[in-house]
């Protein structure tokens, strides 16, 4: 499946985009899943939504 047509972006393939450890990855999700949670939206540990993290994330969808 075409990453662009997922709904939700995994830690692994963030890790991978943006160069970072998987480690860090999940605390960026971690961060905007809560910012979600915050919000009365449901999450999904592990996963985040692939527009809002492009949203959040200045330069990550261009």
């Amino acid at each position: 499946m075409n990453t662009e047509n997922k709904t939700y972006i995994t830690a692994s393939e963030l890790a991978e985009s943006l160069g970072v450890s998987l480690g860090q990855a999940y605390k960026i999700i971690r961060q905007l899943n809560s910012e979600l949670a915050k919000e009365g939206y449901i999450t999904v540990s592990g996963k985040c939504p692939r527009r809002y993290l492009e949203k959040k994330w200045y330069g990550y969808g261009a």
